[in-house]
């Protein structure tokens, strides 16, 4: 991923910068958002802005909006103004990070910025006959559609396609369909010209031509508005482009990878996808099976787990016992890897042993709940009898954000839901005056 920093690397936010760095980002920096906004304009590979607190992060936040530009911007600064954090926070910045900076929370940021990690680890067969044909179509320019379930590994699989292809020496571009709201998603594909709308203050390119010789991946693309699709269509068909605005198409040479979660046929009836767009995008199909379908992965994958979240952490590599690995491989999973993921996490913070036990695995019911619950408190299960579902999900994520000082990024990545359910929980505890712990600086 490509993280801007608006303010001098000087300090502690170039101790930030190497950390990134060393976490696998690539930087580019701004001396203030004048010029940052130069940049995010011309430049559609940026995926965070990291904006010092000495510049004014809502007014940064706006300009981005204004012009339309999708890039979240989280905020940073020392602990010497306890309310800069909440002031940031209320100026629209996705995230507070505090200086000097902790790695594990500028770890949590940069996954959370740039969705899965794209690790392939293969050893069920199931997932290998995947693989096999999705490398065989790899070296065709064809476009690909990939279906599975959430967190399945999909983008993950659309990497893997990139790096096996002809392009591979090009840019690997990702838009997530689905989390980007419907009056920004055209302007993030096509890019606009100036004066295109209010705030078009100067040309932005967009992500196709971002991807110029590279791979396009649209994530969720059951997800774009219909209205949208028949311009995805034509760029797809004449490999050219219209900015929003423009007088002239703009030629681009971009292979289409696409992924679902929803059977697009069943869309197409439902008239909510177009029928000649759907055979563009699926010229080759591929179906990533559910985690539970493939349990030969599910062993190695823990191990990797294991050992990645024991580095972000700075703790001791410990291994799973035989009988957490066989608890692991007979759950259902409905989230898939990326439940896993989480449960994992959770167990390498939580485990108190040289092991990781079957017992610090916290697995999510069919109900929703996680059993077992021993982590909330010292007295353990028993001491839960008699309370409400809610009182104790709420106990457990106020404890968690006081584990992470704050961080909600952190927090969520622990507690194994997005940020979005993490925000939207803590705004109703506010709402009912549930003390809240503030970000991360202010909790500092």
């Amino acid at each position: 991923m490509k993280v801007l920093i608006i303010g001098s690397l000087a300090g502690d936010l170039g101790q930030a910068a190497r950390i990134a760095i060393g976490r696998g980002a690539k930087l580019d920096q701004a001396d203030n958002a004048e010029s940052a906004l130069i940049r995010l304009r011309s430049d559609a590979h940026i995926d965070l802005v990291l904006c010092d607190i000495s510049h004014d992060v809502g007014a940064v936040v706006a300009a981005l909006a204004a012009e339309r530009i999708a890039v979240p911007v989280v905020a940073c600064g020392t602990g010497d103004d306890p309310d800069a954090a909440v002031r940031a926070i209320q100026a629209g910045a996705r995230e507070f990070l505090p200086l000097p900076p902790d790695p594990d929370l500028i770890a949590a940021i940069l996954e959370a910025a740039s969705g899965e990690s794209h690790a392939m680890i293969v050893r069920d067969p199931a997932m290998a006959a995947a693989v096999h044909r999705a490398e065989l179509v790899a070296r065709a320019d064809a476009s690909v559609l990939i279906s599975g379930e959430s967190g399945t590994g999909k983008e993950v699989l659309a990497h893997h396609i990139h790096r096996k292809s002809r392009r591979a020496g090009g840019p690997f571009i990702a838009l997530n369909c689905a989390a980007i709201p419907e009056n920004l998603l055209e302007s993030e594909l096509f890019g606009h010209e100036k004066g295109a709308f209010s705030g078009a203050v100067a040309r932005r390119l967009g992500k196709f031509e971002a991807a110029h010789r590279g791979t396009l991946l649209l994530d969720e693309i059951s997800e774009m508005d219909i209205r949208l699709q028949a311009k995805l269509l034509r760029a797809l068909q004449e490999r050219e482009i219209d900015r929003i605005g423009g007088s002239a198409p703009v030629k681009v040479d971009v292979r289409i990878l696409a992924t679902t979660n929803r059977d697009l046929t069943a869309e197409v009836r439902r008239g909510t996808f177009r029928e000649d767009l759907y055979f563009r995008l699926n010229v080759v199909s591929l179906r990533i099976p559910a985690l539970r379908e493939r349990p030969g992965d599910i062993p190695a994958l823990a191990e990797h787990f294991c050992r990645k979240y024991a580095a972000v952490n700075g703790l001791p590599y410990r291994p799973l016992t035989p009988t957490a690995v066989t608890r692991l491989v007979a759950h259902h999973w409905r989230g898939n890897v990326r439940e896993m993921e989480n449960v994992i996490h959770r167990a390498v913070l939580l485990a108190t042993g040289p092991e990781i036990a079957a017992a610090d695995i916290e697995l999510t019911q069919s109900d929703g709940t996680r059993q077992p619950l021993e982590a909330i408190s010292a007295g353990g299960v028993a001491s839960l009898v008699g309370r409400r579902m809610d009182d104790v999900e709420r106990d457990l994520i106020i404890h968690t954000l006081g584990h992470t000082l704050g961080n909600r990024t952190h927090a969520a990545t622990i507690l194994g839901i997005s940020i979005r359910a993490l925000r939207n929980k803590l705004r109703d505890y506010t709402a009912h005056g549930v003390a809240v712990p503030p970000p991360a600086a202010s909790a500092a």
